[in-house]
């Protein structure tokens, strides 16, 4: 504050309380990656979406817990303790971004970034009524974040509303010489357009996401058809479109996900018993496919990208549920640490690259965050942010808060 009575605003987040997912990098700052084996580890340099920050004027407040190198299980094993659901602490906030999205929903911060390889940035904005954004692969460099799969890590916001993660994402989008994927990153003005709204516009209501979806909870569905109508008053034509080859992602993002075994190797050879038990196991797993599993992923990742383009030819903006449940007790949840249900509805469009956001929709008689998720064109991400932003300028579930008073265990 008394920096901007001295001298003209430094950017769009001039003062404005910024926390980072513990994989971050700070130049001089402890980032541990959520793991015993990064304890001691300082960065001297600042990851590119940090610089980003900086220059944008934010100030950075610290780092966030996470589940594990990004792949461990929502227990305390890794370096910190796991991070606990704001609108229920006998709940997980989902990971991996865990601690982003227990420091947003709680108002420690103004925003906070995340990473995403499967959902890791929009399962716990969903758990926790935050809008989470996974931007198009290649519009957000990744140098300087610690990886855990190199084609399919996003790095996002999250924030209680859309126009707070439209101007974090208009700060750290952009090409950087040092992440060969942002070389054509097409960036737009993600504020600018957010106030469109939706009429005349032509949503794809996903039809495999919310008819007989295996693990569907009613509540969610209730909850996503409402939110469905809402769009149509405001202006939307909706109409059901359906992709079979979604069926096949998670066959798809598993063998991909062997990338993780490559990062984690020597640590797995040297000193295994330094890794949580959760990430030993998965990335063990992650090691058993070969590299004709992965050809053969990548044949049909290509298949059930060709599939959604031609649905998204005809639509500005596919929605569906967020996820699949509300937020589990932390003795519900799998031993493997994945919903599976879940995953189904987050994993495909990191696998296919294309820009997604999940917004807050309602709440379950419990009082449990659920929401809806849109998705996007290739570097159309002001769309799905607009779409966003029509739908929360209508209803007034970004607006409730958790009660303090109950996060005493």
């Amino acid at each position: 504050d008394a920096e901007i009575g001295r001298v003209a605003r430094r950017g769009p987040l001039h003062g404005v309380p910024i926390a980072l997912k513990d994989l971050i990098a700070v130049a001089g700052v402890k980032m541990t990656g959520g793991s015993r084996v990064l304890a001691d580890h300082v960065p001297a340099r600042d990851a590119f979406v940090t610089r980003r920050l900086k220059e944008a004027g934010a100030v950075l407040l610290g780092k966030l817990a996470m589940h594990e190198f990004a792949f461990g299980r929502p227990v305390t094993e890794g370096a910190f303790p796991t991070g606990r659901n704001p609108w229920d602490v006998r709940r997980s906030p989902a990971g991996s971004s865990s601690g982003s999205a227990v420091a947003a929903a709680a108002g420690l911060c103004a925003g906070a970034l995340g990473s995403d390889t499967g959902g890791s940035i929009r399962g716990p904005a969903a758990m926790t009524a935050l809008v989470g954004v996974k931007p198009t692969y290649g519009l957000v460099s990744r140098s300087g974040v610690l990886a855990l799969s190199w084609s399919l890590d996003h790095v996002g916001p999250m924030t209680r509303g859309v126009w707070d993660s439209a101007v974090l994402l208009q700060a750290i989008a952009g090409a950087d010489p040092d992440d060969t994927s942002t070389r054509g990153a097409a960036t737009q003005d993600y504020v600018g357009r957010l106030e469109d709204g939706v009429r005349g516009l032509r949503l794809g209501l996903l039809k495999r996401y919310y008819v007989d979806f295996p693990g569907l909870h009613d509540e969610v569905r209730a909850a996503a058809l409402a939110a469905f109508d809402v769009l149509r008053k405001e202006g939307a034509t909706i109409e059901e479109v359906d992709a079979p080859s979604l069926d096949l992602a998670l066959a798809v993002w598993a063998p991909l996900m062997s990338e993780a075994y490559e990062y984690h190797a020597e640590t797995l050879r040297r000193s295994p018993e330094k890794l949580g038990e959760g990430l030993r196991t998965r990335v063990y797993f992650s090691a058993l496919f070969t590299a004709q599993d992965v050809q053969r992923a990548q044949r049909l990742r290509a298949r059930i990208g060709r599939e959604v383009d031609a649905l998204l030819s005809r639509v500005d903006a596919l929605i569906f549920p967020g996820q699949a449940m509300p937020a589990l007790r932390f003795e519900d949840f799998p031993s493997t640490g994945f919903a599976p249900a879940s995953i189904r509805y987050t994993a495909p469009w990191n696998l296919l690259g294309l820009p997604a956001v999940v917004v807050p929709s309602g709440f379950t008689r419990e009082g449990l965050p659920v929401s809806i998720q849109l998705v996007g064109r290739r570097f159309d991400d002001a769309m799905v942010l607009r779409v966003a932003r029509a739908y929360e300028r209508a209803t007034e579930w970004h607006r409730r808060r958790p009660d303090p008073a109950r996060w005493r265990l």
